[in-house]
């Protein structure tokens, strides 16, 4: 009897000291998710990584974008480096610029940086549209570490570039935000008076999306917020939604969420089977189709 109550013992002792490790673990882990939360969020690719030789390279009669390497100052006087794209059509072998009366202010989705949208860019300079995308701050060309205040500071660099030194009319921008950029996108939209503002594949905040990836994580410990959801009640311009179900990234109903929180106008779009980084592709000719409608819907009417 001795025996056993001291093996009971020793188990029961074990079994503590096994709790304890366990539950020290997971204390530190969720301490290294705090102070490394940027970590885990944000996969920016530096500056060579990418492919930043782009060669004007079109059929005849093919419009592709003249692409000027542009540098601005954030207001906290960090430098940010984008792409100001105008369409250029070949005509005779020469290129020849093609009028457009509006511009896509765009927010490029998480990993990588604005070279790996080249191919989707050739396609969005067809609608025709001059195109302004960026690189937040710890992406590509760009200086800094990516935060979710700089993402926001960022943004509205970006749009002071364009109104104040390209001088482009506020209701001749549209913004446009994939993903991670759709949270920028919201919150610019929020604070400026745009012509018009499209959400592809994002979601209605941060907490939201954490529960989505990492259930196990208390919401009270995660401090980015990317509250899209609430942010999107006092956007008033018209607004196009883009989702898929088949998004294995963002899930559909986050996205179709933040389309119902959303005031009128708004429309939502959907693209069947796509996965989240090439709705542009299975959506093809339609899903342009559908962007090409919306900008020209959004075009100053004088």
């Amino acid at each position: 009897m001795k025996r056993f109550l001291k093996i009971l013992w020793t188990s029961k002792s074990f079994a503590m000291r096994l709790t304890r490790v366990a539950l020290l673990l997971v204390i530190g882990f969720l301490i290294m998710v705090m102070f490394f939360e940027d970590k885990f969020i944000y996969y920016p690719a530096k500056y060579p990584e990418g492919d930043w030789r782009i060669e004007p390279v079109a059929r005849e009669g093919e419009i592709i974008p003249a692409i000027e390497d542009t540098y601005f100052q954030t207001s906290d006087q960090v430098k940010l480096h984008g792409w100001f794209c105008s369409p250029q059509k070949k005509i005779g072998g020469a290129f020849e610029r093609v009028p457009s009366a509006m511009t896509l202010l765009w927010f490029h989705g998480n990993a990588g940086n604005l070279s790996h949208r080249y191919d989707m860019l050739r396609d969005l300079i067809k609608l025709p549209a001059q195109i302004f995308i960026i690189d937040y701050r710890g992406y590509g060309r760009s200086e800094g570490a990516p935060s979710e205040e700089g993402l926001y500071t960022d943004a509205r660099a970006a749009w002071d570039y364009l109104t104040a030194e390209r001088g482009i009319a506020a209701e001749r921008i549209i913004i446009f935000g994939k993903s991670l950029g759709g949270a920028a996108a919201v919150d610019l939209a929020s604070r400026v008076e745009a012509a018009g503002l499209i959400v592809q594949s994002s979601f209605t905040s941060a907490a939201d999306m954490a529960a989505q990836i990492m259930p196990f994580i208390p919401r009270a410990l995660i401090k980015t917020k990317m509250d899209s959801i609430n942010k999107i009640a006092s956007v008033r311009c018209a607004k196009l939604f883009i989702h898929s179900p088949a998004d294995e990234v963002v899930p559909y109903e986050l996205g179709r969420r933040l389309f119902e929180a959303a005031p009128e106008p708004k429309q939502f779009y959907e693209v069947k089977g796509a996965s989240h980084n090439d709705t542009w592709l299975v959506g093809g000719k339609d899903y342009f189709e559908a962007l090409r409608a919306f900008v020209e819907s959004c075009a100053p009417r004088h």
